[in-house]
């Protein structure tokens, strides 16, 4: 890949990794700089990336950022984690985007994540098994099972008002 072709590639797929990342991370500092690490890890293998496989790379190293990312601040905030969820809230919420932020924060990482790559980026699962290393068989079933989730909780009338 050339520098031209880089250009083009931060030009072409910034936005669309970065509300991938912020999707899941829900901070969109922490999404910048898992973008810009991604970015930076093309940069140093973009001999050995052609331009053509350039999104495919850029969403799985970004997605193996996320990950690290996520898993270094779980070992921080542990224990802030649990003496948020025994607090009892009173707030009602009637926003639609905050209900389906909401579902989708009690989805896993990884269900999350396929939720995120098939139903807002449009991936298929071909193309989501190369960025998650799984097959498509494997995407089909988590994702089924994230879906069946995300109704579950959408169905019950206490999450929705």
């Amino acid at each position: 890949m050339t520098e031209k072709e880089y250009n083009k590639c931060v030009d072409l797929y910034s936005d669309n990794l970065f509300r991938f990342i912020v999707k899941n991370l829900e901070n969109a500092e922490d999404a910048r700089d898992v973008v810009q690490n991604s970015f930076e890890i093309l940069w140093k293998h973009c001999q050995d990336v052609p331009f053509e496989k350039a999104k495919s790379y850029l969403f799985t190293v970004g997605y193996h950022n996320m990950i690290d990312h996520v898993r270094k601040v779980k070992r921080i905030t542990l224990v802030e984690q649990f003496k948020e969820e025994e607090k009892v809230s009173d707030h009602k919420v009637n926003n639609a985007r905050e209900v389906i932020a909401q579902a989708l924060a009690k989805l896993s990482e990884v269900q999350r994540s396929l939720v995120m790559l098939k139903d807002y980026e449009g991936y298929s699962y071909e193309e989501i098994g190369e960025i998650m290393n799984l097959n498509p068989s494997q995407v089909k079933v988590y994702l089924h099972r994230a879906r069946i989730h995300l109704k579950n909780y959408l169905v019950k009338i206490e999450n929705v008002i």
